[in-house]
């Protein structure tokens, strides 16, 4: 089991910027792979972004292509969401997902954090 806790959220004008952590507590942190699914008010969650154990594959959702980042670093057990040229439909609270597999799928992910709120005005 990995225990995960993400910070960074808040909020931003349209345009701007923010950088989401997640920090993982547990053993299984480096041999897990890292996804990001957020959730609007009303809505269901949905897919971010997600990256395998070592780094080198990345997926993102089309909405975010271009705009936002994954990275990680074991070292710290930490993975990152870099987010740029936000705009008002990013408003959701976002959560933090660990996994066996890098998939796109909610489900394919066991252990998830608390969330994190972001809020972008117009």
């Amino acid at each position: 089991q990995v225990l995960l806790v993400e910070s960074g959220g808040g909020l931003v004008q349209a345009g701007g910027s923010l950088r989401l952590s997640c920090v993982g507590s547990g053993r299984t942190f480096s041999s897990s792979a890292m996804g990001w699914f957020r959730q609007a008010p009303g809505k269901e969650m949905k897919f971010v972004a997600a990256i395998s154990r070592r780094g080198e594959i990345e997926y993102y959702a089309d909405s975010v292509l271009g705009r936002f980042t994954i990275s990680r670093d074991n070292g710290k057990n930490t993975v990152y969401l870099q987010m740029n040229s936000l705009k008002p439909e990013d408003t959701a609270i976002y959560f933090c997902a660990a996994g066996a597999y890098t998939t796109k799928t909610e489900s394919s992910y066991s252990d998830w954090g608390q969330g994190t709120q972001v809020t972008v005005s117009p």
